[in-house]
């Protein structure tokens, strides 16, 4: 071989090691079934969303998405978490959603455990702590909300003396007698953690939590079928009261300050409001988009922007006059057991109440 030949085959060699490190090193390095950001195949075309959110967060939410990632959004917001729940699980041989996002943990879970959902540990949850997702990655929590009580002004001055309930059993004085409004137990997340709440406000005792659920339910004119449909109740004037989320609250408030006004009474509950991905979508890597892109700092200041909702993330800050895990007085709350228990909760408080 002339030595023009080696020079040339030299080359040749030298070419195609190149090419091979620039789409991941030299074969001996590259770890089985690596792939490379330059490699990876990027997430296109478009999702569709089942959403517990509300409807101005998920429009500027879905856009930012979108914007970020080119991924476009189908959204079918129906806010009740466990209508969407309840969905999901009726559509299990021909899903219909890739992602399911919003409402808290307890409407995740169960999926989770039927098979119902794609575990998929997104690097960006690497920071979440253990309590706000699920180890195998079935679903992650990216927002935290607090449980607080929502007044309407007029109202309570009027019929309750301008007397805001700095504990939960305040709400048991009949002044309060078919005043107050409680989101529907079976239907919504909130209405279910302000049943596990007081579960654990006295200890575990449900014979007591019961007694309180029962004793409150003459003070109750409607259950409401979404949260923020019972926020809308009080802030027209519906009722006096209602157990609601913080941030919603905070939220309405916005609007006119002097209509509405946020109490957090001691001892109350919190949600982890999580995100998680059908299995059987038909877009995965767009499902798989979507979660690394709302656990991200850009997705946690936007959603505390729109929402008043906390994050999980450590560096996005809480929205003004929010109250946060730190400042309220939490009871000790079991979220696997409020979890595996909810069912059979359910039911207790429906032949308690005498609601079924």
């Amino acid at each position: 071989m002339t030595p023009e030949l080696d020079r040339r085959k030299f080359l040749k060699l030298a070419g195609a090691t190149a090419v091979i490190a620039a789409c991941g090193g030299a074969p001996a390095a590259a770890p089985s079934g690596s792939v490379t950001a330059s490699t990876a195949p990027k997430a296109t075309g478009r999702i569709s969303i089942y959403s517990a959110l509300n409807e101005s967060t998920n429009n500027q939410l879905f856009a930012a998405f979108t914007k970020a990632t080119g991924v476009e959004v189908a959204a079918l917001p129906l806010a009740a978490a466990g209508d969407l729940q309840t969905k999901i699980t009726a559509e299990k041989n021909n899903p219909q959603a890739d992602i399911f996002v919003g409402g808290s943990s307890e409407f995740h879970d169960p999926l989770g455990k039927q098979g119902l959902l794609e575990a998929y540990q997104s690097p960006n949850a690497k920071d979440v702590q253990a309590q706000f997702k699920e180890a195998s990655g079935l679903w992650t929590g990216w927002y935290t909300g607090i449980f607080g009580f929502i007044s309407n002004t007029s109202r309570l001055n009027a019929d309750i003396g301008g007397k805001k309930p700095a504990t939960w059993d305040d709400l048991l004085d009949p002044v309060w007698k078919q005043r107050l409004i409680l989101p529907d137990p079976i239907k919504t997340g909130g209405g279910y953690i302000f049943i596990a709440t007081q579960i654990f406000r006295f200890g575990r005792d449900e014979t007591k939590a019961m007694d309180f659920m029962k004793k409150l339910h003459p003070n109750i004119l409607s259950y409401g079928p979404t949260s923020p449909g019972v926020i809308t109740s009080i802030s027209n004037g519906e009722a006096a009261g209602a157990p609601n989320w913080s941030h919603d609250i905070l939220t309405e408030k916005a609007k006119d300050p002097t209509r509405v006004d946020l109490t957090v009474p001691k001892d109350t509950g919190f949600e982890v409001g999580a995100v998680s991905i059908v299995k059987g979508t038909k877009n995965l890597l767009g499902a798989q988009a979507f979660v690394d892109w709302v656990l991200t700092k850009d997705a946690g200041d936007l959603n505390t922007k729109l929402s008043n909702r906390g994050s999980v993330r450590t560096d996005v800050a809480p929205a003004p006059g929010a109250p946060t895990l730190t400042s309220v007085t939490l009871v000790n709350y079991d979220r696997q057991w409020a979890t595996d228990n909810k069912t059979r909760i359910q039911k207790l408080w429906q032949t308690t109440v005498g609601i079924q």
